[in-house]
């Protein structure tokens, strides 16, 4: 077995974080009109998509319920369908706009496993290419993400914008 070790997210995990001083940055979304501050590309009625802030790669997105939940069993079936479906549908539109060679699609719960936001849940996806881990990050303790989040933003928001709330949100 191979290990991926991350030495440059250690001072993140383990610092105060201005964001969480200020509420979950999931439910500020959820709430806020202001799409582009929040990085949401889409708000439904039980799911969120939005650009993680502290990216891996470009286009790494998350995907959270709506509703303040820790756990996955803490939400009801609608929201869990709802959830899967909109992962789905962010890696369709991620394959569609950045023809990555893989994905790293999951989640951690708890601050002892590595989640960000411990209180509100959430699906990390995450684009993969060939050679996106090179020696940068070795040598330099330096991730290169080649494309600004406001690009990504700009390039992402209209293909969310066309998903349909029914299609990923629906009770069949």
């Amino acid at each position: 077995m191979q290990v991926l070790y991350t030495p440059w997210r250690y001072p993140y995990l383990t610092s105060p974080k201005s964001e969480q001083a200020q509420g979950c940055i999931f439910c500020i979304a959820a709430a806020s009109p202001d799409r582009r501050s929040t990085l949401t590309l889409f708000r439904g009625d039980r799911v969120l998509v939005m650009l993680n802030r502290y990216p891996y790669t470009n286009g790494h997105l998350m995907v959270a319920p709506i509703a303040h939940e820790a756990r996955l069993f803490d939400s009801n079936d609608s929201s869990l369908r709802a959830l899967i479906r909109t992962t789905a549908e962010a890696q369709r539109i991620l394959s569609d706009v950045y023809h990555p060679d893989g994905f790293n699609i999951g989640m951690n719960f708890g601050q002892i496993a590595g989640a960000g936001v411990a209180d509100h849940y959430h699906m990390h996806v995450v684009p993969r290419w060939s050679g996106d881990a090179n020696f940068m990050t070795v040598t330099a303790q330096t991730r290169l993400v080649p494309e600004d989040l406001d690009v990504t933003f700009d390039r992402l928001r209209p293909q969310f914008d066309s998903l349909s709330k029914d299609l990923v949100e629906s009770n069949e």
